[in-house]
């Protein structure tokens, strides 16, 4: 369902040739080793770099973590088209979802998320990195939506608070179900999720909400 995504957002750092082995080795860390035994001195052996060259570049294992997690959502999470709304939200949020079930990705969000809580710099680093983004996913599929006619088109200034919404309602809710409730996020509740959003959507665009 995800494969690399051919988007990437302007203003993110380049990585030099390392980056992607140790952000790479980092992901396999953390599905062998877990959070409690995951180390940057494994991570920079796994990687074939030296340690310095991690602390360089991350002050610690929060950080690298963060940012490992992001560039997986960077590569793999997209918004193909699927010839309407309803089906390309069902299509990404399958994605999404198979994108947290990862063990690597279920182990580094809760890890960090829980982290974050006594850590403002850690939250706001998982904004920039992970959700902000991510948030392009948004955009991409109104103006599909509004090409093919299922939403109206803009009739004032962008409003980003409204795409920001819509943002959190979809991650929300799959992170809920997955990561709170655990319970799965299969095709039945995908289709149910995308009907409900399309409905929503069609009332927040018609009244400008």
């Amino acid at each position: 369902m995800c494969q690399p995504s051919s988007h990437r957002p302007s203003g993110r750092p380049r990585s030099t040739d390392a980056g992607p082995a140790i952000l790479a080795a980092t992901r396999a860390a953390l599905v062998e080793l877990g959070w409690s035994g995951l180390t940057l001195g494994d991570v920079a052996a796994r990687a074939g770099v030296a340690k310095t060259t991690l602390y360089r570049r991350w002050a610690g294992k929060n950080e690298l973590v963060v940012d490992a997690v992001a560039a997986l959502f960077e590569e793999q999470l997209e918004l193909p088209d699927r010839g309407s709304l309803e089906a390309d939200i069902h299509g990404v949020v399958l994605c999404f979802a198979g994108l947290l079930d990862r063990p690597e990705t279920r182990t580094a969000l809760m890890a960090v998320v829980a982290e974050a809580t006594a850590d403002e710099a850690l939250r706001l680093r998982i904004r920039a990195a992970i959700v902000d983004r991510q948030k392009h996913l948004v955009l991409t599929g109104r103006e599909r939506a509004q090409r093919r006619g299922e939403l109206p088109p803009d009739d004032g200034p962008a409003d980003p608070a409204r795409d920001d919404l819509i943002f959190d309602v979809v991650a929300g809710a799959v992170v809920h179900r997955l990561m709170v409730s655990s319970q799965p996020v299969d095709d039945v509740w995908a289709h149910r999720l995308a009907r409900l959003l399309v409905a929503g959507l069609a009332g927040v665009y018609t009244d400008g909400a």
